[in-house]
């Protein structure tokens, strides 16, 4: 059965980082990525780009492979971006048994308690946690620990038969790429280096991005 990646974030821009994560996780589980941008993110302070700008970058930096989509759905819907609110609308259109994974990074799963309706995620998708040395899944709080016994699996095929509730570690090269520190170079003046695709830097470059710490324009 043909099922789904979704990747969710900010993307703020979206850089070298997230595609390396995006391509590894499609190469390994042979799945089409969808990257979800959040309109109203609310577990981090407001974006330096708007919504639409966060986007728009999106569908430029994936110009050209094929297996690489952008859903817009969280830009169309009130209120925080809530994966569990997102990973429902997917259910209802997809149905009970496509099965449907999400990409996550080893630091966000983590946390992933603070989330709202967490527990309730587990029955909506799979995860997939995309590791790098130094950020491993040692240690997790005792309540995800629990939550994620008896999940873990290191066959896509598990994923792919299964329509939720499974876990897979995909390890990944250490990618020195940080929106952090992209956004400061940017506000700084600095060149992006390779951590922007040329189109996306042509785009920060057009709409006065990450200038000055002003906040988002319009699109």
């Amino acid at each position: 059965m043909a099922w789904e990646l979704l990747y969710g974030g900010t993307f703020d821009p979206v850089h070298a980082g997230h595609l390396a994560v995006a391509r590894a996780a499609q190469a390994a589980l042979g799945a089409d990525v969808a990257f979800l941008p959040a309109a109203d993110p609310p577990h981090r302070q407001a974006p330096g780009a708007s919504a639409a700008q966060r986007a728009r970058m999106l569908e430029l930096a994936i110009a050209g492979e094929p297996h690489f989509t952008v859903d817009r759905r969280e830009l169309h819907r009130d209120g925080p971006s809530w994966t569990v609110d997102t990973l429902r609308g997917l259910r209802a259109e997809r149905g009970p048994a496509a099965p449907l994974a999400w990409l996550v990074g080893a630091d966000a799963f983590r946390g992933l308690p603070d989330w709202h309706h967490w527990r309730e995620l587990f029955g909506l998708a799979h995860f997939v946690v995309a590791v790098r040395p130094g950020h491993g899944l040692d240690a997790l709080p005792d309540d995800l620990a629990q939550a994620c016994a008896g999940r873990w699996t290191d066959r896509a095929t598990d994923l792919a038969n299964e329509p939720a509730g499974r876990l897979l570690r995909l390890d990944m090269p250490l990618h020195p790429a940080s929106a952090t520190e992209l956004r400061r170079r940017l506000r700084a003046g600095e060149p992006p280096g390779d951590w922007l695709a040329g189109p996306v830097a042509d785009f920060v470059r057009a709409q006065g991005l990450y200038r000055g710490g002003t906040g988002p324009a319009g699109v």
